[in-house]
């Protein structure tokens, strides 16, 4: 599903919509240019659908900034805060953000489920910029080993179903969205980045749920050292059907996807992982993991299918994918490692199927085990070094999203013999 249909078609519903002042954020700092890092792509969402910049030109309920939250919504007497708008949201509603930055002083909870006739809609005004900031949340600076009440997990906390959230740029909370106990939501084009825990987590009892085109970056955890901050986590659950497509995940402290503990098979396509566990900021006894995809683990990991494909995973600072000892059936084809420090693909401890993937310039191609590998660079021989691809300019893929929001489709690690392996975004 792409956004225009996960959104677009959503927006005839009633609109219920926040404007806001419109103060845009100072662009970001510069990225560190280490060489495990890569240039940090522009953070600003893709946007709208024309559908939704249409539907919401005539909003009927708007909140502001300077509004009142016992106001009546309109834009003569707008409301004023975001939690306003949600706790008034029915099915079918439109929640529209006008460009500016909220920050946040308590956390936004989504508590009220929409319809699968009748989604709730959360995203910004036509093609404006919106920043949730969750820095002045008390949970953000959480002290070294200390807890995060779960309540307070996500500038956005969610524990509905049936919502369409797009277009957000959340920083700087205690986890940039939480979603616990959540079905049949999609999620697209959002940013988390530089938040106090992992950018977007989804975990509980969870199914059928869409994350795509997520951009998620330097997100770390003082409180921990770095040890489970990652840029996307489906983790400590179970449910069906969930679905990652077009995410990009970045310099975050511990690693780029994680599947911790999750039960039940998820699939992942078209998206990209790197520069994952590194120390940017100085924790003192660094402990972040540092693999590209990790799929799966625990003490013991439950055995869970999940399924990789048409994904990249470069310049991490551990494997490119492992399976961190879950012993279940993944499925890894069309994939690509590249200059990661240890394994491409550590699956000794798996039962995984292999097949037409690409190694280039790991410390060390594949750690196999009894899992089985079919037509990979590893399997057919030959030289796979650097020369044998069109590109290795990481600058192809970390820059700007084609214009529906996916990640660019270029020469980024494409065999120059014309091979069909490896990823193909």
């Amino acid at each position: 599903m792409k956004l225009g249909t996960t959104v677009g078609a959503l927006l005839g519903a009633a609109a219920l919509v926040v404007t806001a002042q419109t103060v845009h954020a100072a662009p970001d700092p510069a990225q560190a240019t280490d060489p495990a890092s890569a240039t940090a792509p522009g953070a600003t969402s893709a946007p709208a659908p024309a559908a939704a910049r249409a539907a919401l030109a005539d909003p009927t309920i708007v909140v502001a900034t300077d509004g009142d939250d016992g106001a009546a919504g309109t834009v003569a007497a707008p409301l004023r805060t975001l939690q306003a708008a949600v706790g008034r949201a029915q099915p079918g509603d439109v929640i529209a953000v006008r460009g500016g930055t909220y920050a946040l002083t308590t956390n936004i909870q989504i508590l009220t489920s929409g319809t699968s006739a009748a989604p709730i809609t959360l995203g910004p005004y036509q093609d404006e910029r919106v920043i949730i900031d969750g820095d002045l949340l008390p949970a953000s600076h959480t002290p070294v080993g200390g807890s995060i009440p779960r309540p307070q997990r996500g500038a956005i906390h969610q524990e509905a179903s049936w919502w369409r959230i797009h277009g957000l740029e959340l920083t700087k909370g205690p986890y940039g969205v939480y979603c616990d106990g959540c079905n049949d939501n999609a999620f697209t084009n959002l940013t988390t980045r530089d938040n106090y825990e992992t950018g977007f987590q989804l975990q509980g009892n969870s199914s059928r749920n869409l994350i795509e085109n997520l951009d998620s970056y330097d997100n770390h955890d003082p409180r921990k050292n770095g040890e489970s901050a990652d840029g996307l986590g489906i983790k400590e659950g179970r449910g069906e059907g969930n679905r990652v497509v077009g995410a990009r995940l970045w310099r975050n402290a511990d690693d780029g996807f994680d599947a911790w503990l999750f039960e039940s098979a998820i699939t992942i396509e078209n998206s990209l992982a790197w520069g994952n566990g590194f120390n940017h900021w100085d924790f003192p006894d660094f402990e972040g993991d540092g693999n590209g995809f990790k799929m799966g683990g625990g003490n013991p990991g439950p055995a869970a299918a999940h399924t990789l494909t048409h994904s990249i995973a470069f310049d991490n600072a551990e494997d490119g994918i492992t399976d961190n000892g879950n012993p279940g059936a993944l499925t890894i084809s069309r994939t690509t490692t590249f200059r990661n420090g240890d394994t491409g693909y550590q699956v000794n401890r798996s039962d995984s199927t292999l097949t037409a993937n690409l190694s280039i310039a790991d410390a060390r191609a594949v750690n196999l085990g009894n899992s089985t590998a079919i037509g990979n660079s590893w399997n057919i021989g030959g030289d796979w070094g650097t020369g044998s691809v069109l590109s290795t300019d990481t600058a192809l893929v970390t820059g700007d999203r084609a214009p529906d929001g996916s990640p660019p489709s270029t020469s980024f690690l494409i065999p120059r013999g014309g091979e069909a392996i490896g990823a193909r975004l």
